[in-house]
């Protein structure tokens, strides 16, 4: 029985296993039983103040720290739907990519709601999460100061990123692995991170992320290397960036211009991406100079 199969004949069973062990049906009018799928949407249901809904979040939810004591479901795209089933949720917050997608039809027809955020790498993109979390949890106000404050601080955080007179040029690594370079073009949450922080994506004639040749580095002469703090290249530290000789021929690289930051904080696209703004932006001017 091929998987797909068995997750179908699979779905009535655990609803009602779900439905037996907690005494109720799922809810579909006021969930107040949620499980949040991807870091962004847990950090919003916090910044709501409408944690006490939460009953379990994704391996990606690991922020704030309260976050880490609720279950783990699994990864945001290889969720476990018996994982989810267990905690009898009568909501899934799930952020747009979650899946697999026959685990989202499974958990569709065991008669939960599901409820999909969209994902956009833009200031925009951040107030709109903010609005469907707060109108799917039914606290429309709460979600309506939330993105008033948040526009506030992006608007702040971008004209001082704005403000800087000569562009960074940024190559964003996300893997060193093997010596290649696995890098950042365009459409990704690395290139509107450095947008909303006023650099210039140093490799945007590609969507999403793939290796560069030694040619295509250096090409791209950025000014500084980003990569996030927490990838599987930490323990390496900037050793393992500048030992690739055509990083070392950049400027990047004859500077030793190398920024990490925590990757949930740096590309999440939620309530802290202001404050993530401006650090990059003050990073970048301080690297320059």
């Amino acid at each position: 029985m091929t998987r797909r199969a068995f997750l179908r004949s699979s779905a009535a069973g655990l609803a009602v296993l779900v439905t037996i062990g907690c005494g109720t049906a799922f809810s579909q009018a006021s969930p107040q039983r949620i499980v949040a799928v991807g870091g962004s949407v847990t950090e919003i249901v916090f910044a709501l103040g409408e944690q006490e809904r939460l009953v379990a979040r994704d391996t990606t939810s690991t922020f704030p720290e309260e976050a880490n004591s609720l279950p783990d479901v699994g990864y945001i795209r290889r969720l476990s739907p018996e994982g989810v089933m267990s905690v009898a949720p009568d909501m899934v917050l799930m952020l747009e990519g979650s899946g697999p997608p026959e685990t989202v039809d499974l958990l569709a027809k065991s008669g939960m709601q599901i409820k999909t955020v969209p994902e956009a790498y833009t200031a925009e993109g951040i107030l709109e999460k903010v609005r469907v979390v707060g109108t799917a949890l039914g606290v429309e106000e709460k979600a309506t100061a939330l993105a008033e404050k948040l526009t506030s601080d992006l608007a702040e955080a971008k004209a001082t990123a704005n403000a800087r007179e000569t562009p960074v040029r940024v190559l964003f690594v996300l893997s060193t692995q093997g010596g290649r370079i696995m890098a950042s073009g365009s459409r990704t949450a690395a290139a509107g991170m450095l947008s909303l922080a006023g650099a210039q994506n140093a490799t945007p004639d590609f969507n999403g992320y793939k290796q560069l040749t030694d040619e295509a580095i250096m090409q791209a002469a950025p000014d500084v290397i980003l990569m996030m703090s927490d990838g599987r290249d930490h323990a390496n530290g900037a050793e393992a960036v500048f030992e690739n000789p055509a990083i070392a021929a950049t400027p990047a690289g004859i500077n030793r211009n190398l920024i990490r930051m925590p990757g949930s904080y740096l590309l999440g696209f939620g309530p802290r991406t202001a404050e993530a703004v401006r650090e990059l932006s003050a990073k970048l001017t301080a690297a320059r100079d």
